[in-house]
């Protein structure tokens, strides 16, 4: 079963403890758009991908669910 997203974000963001909205705060995003990533209603942009994965300190490959481990 590939991995969405907007699954890893979730489950990223609820290991840090973050609501939607501190999040949002903290990429600088709309706590609106930032709901429609997480529901793969959505896709953000390549820099904004780059920054959720610098930020989390994951790939951009495992937040698209390409790779698994993280």
């Amino acid at each position: 079963m590939k991995i969405l997203l907007g699954e890893r974000l979730k489950e990223l963001r609820l290991e840090r403890g973050l609501t939607q909205q501190r999040l949002a705060d903290l990429m600088n995003i709309n706590s609106v758009t930032y709901l429609h990533y997480e529901k793969n209603q959505r896709e953000p942009p390549l820099s904004l991908l780059v920054s959720f994965a610098q930020f989390f300190g994951v790939t951009v490959d495992y937040l698209l669910g390409v790779e698994d481990d993280l």
